[in-house]
């Protein structure tokens, strides 16, 4: 199913049906402030099951992100955050980041398994804030990747995306052609700025 969402002029019964497609155990693909995203409820354990076997990864070797609407979430997943880091992340979301951080014992079992850290993103986008925001709780996230195309690593057309997608997946949200560059990585897990990918997110808000 496709669904045509304006971010600018955004329909409550357009965000209701994602919201009962993810409720359901169901998989999206939605845009962010960079590239699209393939995503699902945090809470449906068969829907993350299914990311994994879409993209041909285990559940433990993921590096999915963790979506939010704020940083109201950050307590549920991480361990304590230091100050200075925090600081950081208030300036920089929402915005084109991912921030890793020491997960707790909150992750889902199905992903963490050794796994010591967690990637949380709040992106700059008004779909994908309403979505988390009228879901409740985090979506489980990962990046879109055009495997066909030698010189575009992500898809950036929606329709493309339906076309390809439309089989293997629940849904698909057309907010518009997305960006074809992915946020900066920043790794804090150790209480250093770790700048592991450099995206679209500038440096500058490590000054």
């Amino acid at each position: 199913m496709l669904i045509r969402v304006n971010e600018k002029n955004i329909q409550t019964n357009d965000i209701l049906k994602i919201i009962a497609c993810l409720k359901d155990g169901g998989i999206i693909i939605y845009p962010t402030d960079t590239v699209y995203a393939l995503g699902c409820d945090i809470t449906q354990t068969r829907a993350i099951e299914r990311i994994c076997k879409l993209k041909n990864i285990k559940p433990e070797k993921s590096n999915f992100s963790f979506v939010c609407s704020d940083l109201s979430h950050l307590s549920e997943f991480t361990k304590p955050i230091p100050n200075h880091v925090f600081r950081v992340m208030k300036k920089a979301l929402p915005g084109q980041y991912t921030f890793i951080l020491e997960a707790n014992n909150n992750v889902p079992k199905l992903l963490k398994h050794n796994k010591k850290t967690v990637g949380i993103r709040v992106p700059n986008n008004a779909i994908c804030k309403a979505i988390v925001e009228m879901l409740g709780n985090p979506l489980i996230s990962t990046s879109l990747h055009d495997t066909g195309d030698d010189i575009l690593e992500y898809f950036s057309d929606p329709e493309v995306i339906h076309d390809n997608y439309q089989d293997q997946v629940d849904m698909v949200i057309d907010g518009g052609f997305g960006n074809i560059y992915p946020s900066t990585i920043i790794d804090c897990s150790e209480g250093d700025f770790n700048v592991t990918r450099e995206g679209l997110g500038s440096l500058d808000v490590l000054d």
